[in-house]
């Protein structure tokens, strides 16, 4: 398709129905992207479910839908910082966004993340079109060799590991993880709410749950530091603009997460990037993959991300202009939430009774699997779980887990 050539249609209502849209869909982003295990996919799709009973066409429900799944991809680092922070002495072992926590320097963490998402949108937009015709082209013979693209990105994931043992037990993590995804993510069980699937579970277990486990008996959030962003402007800039790059591969790639593109980009970065740089890429790869999957719709009709397939079932149509607006607009605004919530989000933590707080979300989550999938999907939280413990005590990196969605895509499942 040829992007450039798309036609301008006038979206129906006013301006101000358009702007009403978007703050609702700011509105839903916000309570998605601040609620742990909550996801603005989760949202969109019970909205798409919903359709019928709100007033409004569906190309605002679109807009609606796609400024939550953009303020999400902002705001969702917030919560990731501030829960789960494990104790000072297991910091080796943490996340990179939690050794900056426990160092202090949380504030700015959350800058460093509001920079990489707010940075990724401004490189992703002018070059969404280009960027866009070109993985149109190439997307085909991708297609084709999919399994081989993906085996490609496992052994890319083991040998970016410390050393062969632990390449070995990454190797190890990812098939346990994709005879996981083999065996539930077909199931379609009874639910109170139908939207969102297995993969609520599955993630909440794999990604949520291990980590708050970990922290039980953490100190929680310390007293934070000087929020000044200590990277330099260019290196933020530059990772910010590679993630933006590696978030049309993410679009475009159905199984390749945030997390594995950032791990590709770090793995690129000359010197390394450290906690910081791995902050911003992620943010980066996250936000604009937003972007690149609407380009990507548009392009070859495949939704890439869950708000999409819920903005595909509404039948909204595909009214560039109004949507890449949109985006813009919820970008400033995820922009603009990060930094006024983010610091008051951590000190709120910091007070708080942190062991009562884990087992708060960790039953929050538990809640959460059973209404998008009955009591198969607690099942499947509880074994998820239990397998998202062990790479840490493996040695190695938690993306390995992606192998739920990579092995049964691989294998044509």
């Amino acid at each position: 398709m040829d992007l450039v050539g798309i036609r301008v249609v006038v979206a129906p209502g006013s301006a101000a129905a358009v702007l009403a849209f978007v703050l609702g869909g700011v509105a839903l982003g916000t309570v998605s992207g601040l609620t742990p295990g909550l996801h603005a996919n989760n949202f969109a799709l019970v909205l798409a479910a919903a359709a019928g009973e709100i007033p409004g066409p569906p190309l605002l429900l679109g807009v609606a839908m796609l400024s939550a799944g953009v303020v999400h991809t902002f705001l969702d680092a917030v919560p990731a910082l501030a829960l789960g922070v494990p104790d000072a002495a297991m910091a080796a072992t943490a996340l990179p966004g939690h050794r900056l926590v426990i160092a202090g320097q949380g504030y700015e963490a959350v800058r460093l993340s509001a920079l990489g998402s707010g940075l990724a949108v401004a490189v992703a937009l002018p070059l969404a079109v280009p960027v866009t015709e070109a993985m149109t082209a190439v997307y085909p013979t991708l297609r084709a060799h999919l399994p081989l693209v993906l085996g490609g990105v496992v052994v890319l994931l083991a040998a970016t590991e410390r050393s062969v043992r632990a390449a070995a037990a990454g190797l190890a993590t990812f098939a346990a993880s994709a005879a996981l995804g083999a065996l539930t993510l077909d199931l379609s069980p009874a639910a109170p709410l139908s939207a969102g699937g297995m993969l609520t579970p599955l993630f909440a277990g794999l990604f949520g749950a291990p980590v708050l486990v970990d922290a039980l008996d953490g100190a929680g959030v310390p007293p934070q530091a000087d929020p000044t962003v200590a990277s330099s402007r260019r290196a933020v800039f530059g990772m910010a603009a590679a993630g933006a790059l590696a978030g049309a591969a993410v679009g475009y790639l159905p199984g390749v997460s945030s997390a594995i593109a950032a791990v590709a980009v770090l793995a690129l970065a000359p010197g390394g990037a450290g906690d910081r740089g791995y902050i911003v890429a992620t943010s980066g790869v996250n936000t604009a993959n937003t972007v690149f999957a609407l380009f990507a719709l548009v392009a070859i009709r495949q939704p890439r991300t869950g708000v999409l397939v819920a903005f595909d079932e509404v039948g909204a149509p595909l009214n560039l202009p109004l949507l890449v607006g949109t985006a813009a607009l919820a970008s400033v605004a995820g922009f603009c939430l990060v930094l006024a919530l983010g610091d008051r989000y951590l000190r709120v933590v910091g007070r708080m009774d942190y062991r009562r707080l884990s087992l708060t979300v960790l039953a929050l989550l538990v809640c959460l699997s059973a209404l998008f999938a009955g009591i198969v999907g607690v099942a499947a939280f509880a074994v998820s779980a239990a397998l998202g413990l062990v790479p840490v005590r493996l040695g190695v990196r938690r993306v390995h887990l992606m192998g739920v969605l990579i092995g049964p895509l691989a294998l044509g499942l």
